[in-house]
């Protein structure tokens, strides 16, 4: 697993985190899993996107986006939560995605679904479960991969002040817990899935609002 954590190429200012949590039982558990999961099927995203998201320095962080497993369909999955490799269709949540950030804040939706200018700009684009088996939804649930991410979100919470967190669908809601609201900002609603953006993502203007906390507290807005 060690070759899986290092072929990335994450910011120094993750690894004294991300080194204190690969040392610990679970994790040397979930690298056993993944070790052959890799070698005896198709795995994505890529054992050297596993750890995308932490390219974004600790200290660039802005927005915190939480999702549920990488897409796990081929050539999709790269590392950042709801985002797509470039030239891939973009997916139906992201599209629900960009099409809330057109009638929040009227910015017309891209036709690519590579969310890197989000990232270097500061948004954290991170799964529950960081890596899935092709056309198996979930699989990598309860694999450790939850219990690595919540020790992600507490990191955060206590290096940092002033993030947006964007809650969306129950799987990033449980998170809610392990952040302090005297802080950072929690937005939450449902998932924007074409299974639930009905029910309270379409019309949550998350975009607009996290740009006015940022722009509130002397931090350098999205281009969302």
């Amino acid at each position: 697993m060690g070759q899986i954590c290092y072929t990335t190429n994450m910011h120094d200012s993750w690894k004294p985190f991300l080194q204190e949590e690969f040392n610990k039982p679970y994790f040397k558990e979930l690298a056993a899993f993944l070790h052959d999961a890799y070698e005896k099927q198709t795995i994505y995203p890529p054992k050297a996107q596993v750890f995308s998201a932490f390219t974004t320095p600790l200290l660039d962080i802005k927005v915190v986006i939480i999702g549920q497993d990488p897409y796990h369909g081929p050539r999709q999955a790269h590392g950042l939560s709801f985002s797509v490799a470039p030239g891939v269709a973009v997916p139906p949540s992201l599209q629900n995605i960009f099409k809330e950030i057109e009638d929040d804040i009227g910015t017309k939706r891209p036709s690519s679904g590579f969310l890197k200018r989000w990232a270097d700009q500061g948004v954290f684009l991170l799964n529950n479960t960081l890596t899935v088996q092709a056309g198996q939804a979930g699989s990598h649930r309860g694999k450790g991969w939850e219990e690595f991410t919540a020790k992600m979100i507490e990191t955060l919470n206590k290096e940092r002040k002033n993030l947006v967190f964007l809650l969306w669908g129950r799987d990033a809601r449980s998170k809610k817990t392990m952040i302090d609201e005297s802080k950072h900002l929690i937005l939450e609603s449902a998932h924007p899935s074409p299974f639930s953006a009905n029910h309270g993502f379409f019309g949550n203007k998350h975009f607009s609002k996290t740009n006015t906390y940022l722009k509130q507290h002397g931090i350098k807005e999205i281009e969302w």
